[in-house]
């Protein structure tokens, strides 16, 4: 089992249901494809360094997980697949 860091923006637009929906659904993804998750750090809205598609704000969540080598290109599929998601960075963390 890896250790990795995922890190995703959502749209700061939407309401706190719908975030939280999201962050379940990718909660989810990770539990079903036998990864484990240690810690869900929500940061909240903050501003973006750079504009992305006109949105200055969006929504931060820390992901800390294990799983198999597999799991991260599930997540980045469905990060892609996302219309929520503005940004999403996946790296894995030496033991």
């Amino acid at each position: 089992m890896n250790k990795y860091e995922v890190l995703y923006i959502l749209n700061s637009e939407a309401d706190d249901a719908t975030i939280d929906t999201q962050i379940e659904k990718f909660n989810e993804i990770v539990t079903t494809n036998a990864g484990t998750i240690e810690k869900v750090d929500k940061w909240g809205r903050r501003r973006l360094a750079y504009p992305i598609d006109f949105k200055t704000e969006g929504y931060y969540v820390l992901l800390n997980i294990q799983s198999n080598p597999e799991l991260p290109a599930e997540l980045e599929r469905n990060f892609r697949n996302a219309d929520e998601v503005m940004r999403y960075m996946v790296v894995k963390l030496e033991a």
